[in-house]
């Protein structure tokens, strides 16, 4: 699947790139960090997919949606009703607040990919062949975790509420004795659950970092 991401930030620009990247059949065929961007190279190449954002510098990236010829996801710090709605009705098929934990993006890409497969097997489509590509886009809910991974849980949890300051995965993986990539994938899940807050950390250069903190009253 070839994708085309377009958000101003080019540092979060990145950031989504390199998770698209970082997934079996899917690869970013350009970056825009602005709708005239984002248009001539549409005019260069085909794309299957646009990860888009709203505010953009030379207008709303819910006007580009309208025009792509291919699907789209919304990726936006906009959280107000006005704006998800006009992002549906242009058009998208998702859309994600920013900021928002990998494993989410992950999952509507995932779910794209069954997608796809389920209404282009054939020309002809069954409804069951609809219901079925529809409902792959649904986000799939979590398990409950067994108990000694509650543990764990509890363990990642206690961490960021310790601490005044927000905590990267990393830092949170050092302080209990995990590794990051299990600390990543536990603070996803508080995120998703509402416990703890995601937000991104920029340094001097580089991509900017996730970073966790706690949720008063969660």
């Amino acid at each position: 699947m070839k994708v085309l991401v377009v958000d101003d930030d080019f540092r979060v620009a990145d950031l989504h790139a390199a998770l698209v990247n970082s997934l079996d059949n899917y690869e970013v065929a350009a970056v825009a960090t602005s709708i005239a961007q984002a248009r001539e190279l549409l005019t260069a190449q085909s794309y299957d997919l646009a990860l888009v954002d709203v505010y953009l510098p030379d207008g709303s990236g819910i006007d580009l949606v309208r025009e792509l010829p291919c699907d789209a996801v919304v990726l936006s710090a906009a959280a107000d009703q006005q704006t998800v709605r006009s992002a549906m009705a242009a058009g998208a098929w998702t859309y994600l607040i920013k900021p928002f934990p990998r494993s989410a993006l992950i999952d509507r890409l995932t779910g794209y990919l069954r997608y796809r497969a389920a209404l282009d097997r054939t020309d002809e489509l069954t409804q069951a062949d609809i219901d079925g590509g529809l409902d792959a886009l649904r986000p799939r809910a979590a398990a409950p975790l067994p108990s000694s991974q509650s543990v764990t849980r509890d363990l990642v949890l206690d961490a960021v509420r310790g601490t005044d300051e927000p905590m990267s995965a990393g830092e949170v993986a050092a302080a209990i004795g995990i590794s990051r990539a299990t600390a990543q994938r536990y603070l996803a899940t508080l995120v998703s659950k509402g416990r703890l807050r995601m937000q991104l950390r920029y340094g001097s250069t580089g991509r900017p970092e996730q970073e966790y903190s706690s949720v008063p009253g969660a």
